[in-house]
């Protein structure tokens, strides 16, 4: 009672975030309602080289300075994909940013199919139909309709392999590739053979988890997962229990998907690590050890830095700003939370706040999401934000639209240029202020900048990990709370 009082009473304070390093917050009285965008720092950013991936990482050696775990907290690092998908060969920034959005578009359109319930599941062979939501998700990141944007290194089996995985907020299931392999994507390491593991234990189909997934069927006697998509993409293959490793943090008895046949994954992970909110997702199967408590600080584009990930209650920041979060019936993996406006220039934008209001049917509402790039927001509150952002934007020389972008500026031989503040208001009174980088985006590598927002074909707005780059966020779910800052990274 007191721990939900003290976040109620944080939620009421008026904060804004910003990119100082030293001050994150001001008061929104004085916070300068312009800043200083250094362009020609951000295109040098496009440059970035991904990192070349070891053929056999050594797991026990592996990011020793980040292995600070204590009783009830442990980090790892936290990785954007161009750091690592070398297999790719789209080293200019060009071919990645188009990949990038094909990719979100594709997350975008799946996440509101999904939620207008036009989804569908198929089986693909061994003569049994599953429900989308056997695990109670849809895995939508990593495939080819969803982004796949951030990675962390976990080791899986005894003795552990290590492995590149996905996290995603929006999935509530943990899945690698394996050994043996009828049909797999290419991925950075060897795909995992649970043969070599002392600790992996196939679920029997009698099994309480068996049939809590409610999966229609079984293959000689153990528990079968398959999730599949609307484009054709799916994994599917054995639920098992098995140890993985963070860090020095071991997990055991953690139910995973041991996919055998798999299609439409991207180059480079092993699989998925879901953070929703439901009880099969990795957050919601540890319960208690970590009071169903994780931060996360996404790197920034073009940093050269990894960012973080942190599970437990100790992760939990004092002085952070708190929002509570919203329960929808209908998606239970998704972190919803209640937005009220957005401003530009310090000015709130005149758009009704029942545009972002999540409905008693489940429809509309705001979510944030890991595996989104690119912030939605419904079409009519999208055109008064860009409208009221161009209008204090006049001074910058404007350029073609670029994908599902229609508000992008020329700013090859700026240096430095002078753009007005982008803020989010939620409900409760928090004000977050984005710095420049997250709302002003480069396309290519010669100076075209795009304002990084887009209109959503529904009533959904989706906050995207651009926008939630280099702010810390913390999601208490135990409490109901989601928090900002109040560090950046």
């Amino acid at each position: 009672m007191v721990t939900v009082l003290l976040l109620c009473l944080l939620t009421s304070t008026i904060t804004s975030l910003t990119s100082s390093a030293t001050s994150p917050f001001h008061n929104p009285m004085s916070f300068p309602h312009f800043q200083h965008f250094n362009v020609k720092e951000t295109i040098a950013g496009t440059k970035l080289k991904p990192t070349q991936v070891p053929e056999h990482p050594d797991h026990s050696n592996e990011h020793p300075a980040n292995k600070t775990e204590s009783e009830g907290k442990w980090k790892l690092e936290l990785f954007h994909r161009d750091r690592i998908s070398s297999l790719d060969g789209s080293h200019d920034h060009r071919s990645r940013f188009n990949a990038r959005m094909k990719r979100d578009i594709k997350r975008v359109a799946s996440i509101t199919r999904r939620l207008s319930g036009g989804g569908a599941a198929s089986s693909h062979g061994g003569g049994v139909n599953y429900e989308v939501e056997a695990f109670g998700s849809d895995v939508v990141s990593g495939m080819d309709q969803g982004s796949g944007e951030y990675f962390i290194r976990i080791g899986v089996g005894s003795p552990p392999r290590n492995q590149y995985v996905v996290i995603d907020s929006g999935s509530d299931i943990v899945w690698v590739q394996c050994q043996p392999c009828s049909e797999c994507y290419r991925q950075s390491d060897p795909v995992f053979n649970p043969a070599d593991s002392a600790s992996f234990s196939g679920v029997p189909c009698s099994s309480a988890l068996c049939n809590k997934l409610e999966i229609a069927g079984c293959n000689e006697g153990r528990c079968r997962y398959e999730v599949s998509y609307g484009d054709g993409s799916y994994t599917k293959g054995t639920l098992a229990l098995e140890t993985l490793t963070f860090g020095r943090t071991v997990i055991r008895n953690i139910a995973i998907g041991c996919g055998h046949k798999n299609q439409g994954m991207f180059v480079g992970a092993a699989g998925l690590l879901g953070l929703g909110c439901g009880s099969m997702s990795f957050v919601g199967q540890l319960g208690g050890q970590t009071g169903g408590a994780f931060s996360y600080c996404l790197v920034s584009r073009g940093s050269g830095s990894s960012g973080s990930l942190e599970f437990g209650r100790e992760a939990m920041p004092v002085g952070a700003a708190w929002v509570p979060l919203i329960h929808n019936l209908r998606a239970q993996s998704f972190y919803y939370v209640g937005l009220s406006g957005v401003g530009i220039g310090g000015l709130r934008v005149p758009i009704s706040e029942d545009v972002f209001r999540l409905t008693e049917l489940g429809d509309g509402g705001v979510v944030m999401d890991t595996g989104t790039a690119v912030t939605r927001l419904p079409t009519s509150a999208y055109e008064a934000f860009r409208d009221a952002f161009l209008a204090q934007t006049t001074n910058l020389p404007r350029a073609s639209g670029v994908s599902i972008f229609d508000t992008c500026f020329d700013l090859y031989g700026f240096v430095s240029v002078r753009v007005p503040t982008v803020s989010f208001y939620f409900l409760g009174g928090p004000i977050l202020t984005l710095p420049a980088r997250n709302f002003l985006i480069p396309v290519d590598d010669v100076g075209t900048f795009c304002f990084a927002f887009a209109p959503s074909p529904t009533g959904l707005s989706i906050i995207g990990n651009i926008q939630q780059e280099g702010i810390q966020i913390s999601v208490d779910g135990a409490n109901g709370f989601v928090g900002f800052g109040p560090s950046v990274c």
